[in-house]
């Protein structure tokens, strides 16, 4: 098998919108399949406070000023050749040694031309692209959603019902921007609006399908 089929050794990115279920999804597939969890928020935070200048922080396009990184972060560590800058790090690496990165929003126009330098054209020749969405909820069933089931560690928790009535109109047309932002980048779409848990029993079923 080569290796651009070889579905063994991909890695996944998880992107779709916010509340959708990516870091649940991230931390099922942890648990079941043992891929080693990346959080693009946690990142963030720590660019912001490791490094001030670089102005990656939350609410200024953090993932534009990432960009460079994430790139350089997944070609190292999906490239097939693993050389780099004259380092042959393909001799480091370890069987079996898999992750799932999962983030709100990346900027594959700023990521691509990165991984193109380790030989990564497309995205799908290298990872697993699993795409969150809720497209089948009224901005009602998203108010009363994010009401029921907020929590303190939610951005949303202290919202007044104004905000968040607000908040859940605005999320209708970012769903629809994300799914042709995710379509453009060939991931595979799942809508996470109804049946939560079947859907997430779904994904692992399509990921350990691909991992045989």
């Amino acid at each position: 098998m080569n290796a651009e089929a070889d579905y063994s050794m991909k890695n996944i990115i998880i992107s779709g919108w916010g509340r959708a279920g990516k870091t649940t999804l991230a931390r099922k597939i942890n648990e079941e399949l043992n891929y080693f969890v990346i959080n693009v928020d946690k990142l963030i935070a720590t660019f912001h406070g490791a490094y001030p200048q670089l102005n990656i922080k939350f609410g200024v396009n953090p993932t534009d000023n990432l960009a460079p990184f994430l790139g350089h972060f997944l070609g190292v560590f999906s490239s097939s050749h693993g050389v780099v800058n004259d380092l042959h790090l393909q001799a480091h690496a370890v069987k079996g040694n898999r992750f799932v990165m999962e983030g709100g929003h990346f900027n594959f126009d700023k990521i691509l031309p990165v991984l193109k330098m380790y030989g990564i054209v497309e995205l799908k020749d290298k990872f697993i692209l699993i795409g969150l969405v809720q497209n089948k909820k009224t901005a009602d069933e998203f108010f009363n959603d994010l009401r029921k089931y907020d929590t303190e560690d939610d951005w949303t928790y202290d919202f007044d019902d104004d905000e968040l009535r607000e908040f859940s109109e605005e999320a209708i047309l970012s769903n629809r921007e994300m799914t042709d932002h995710l379509v453009k980048y060939g991931f595979t779409l799942y809508d996470t609006s109804t049946e939560r848990e079947q859907v997430f029993k779904k994904i692992i079923e399509d990921i350990k399908s691909k991992l045989v």
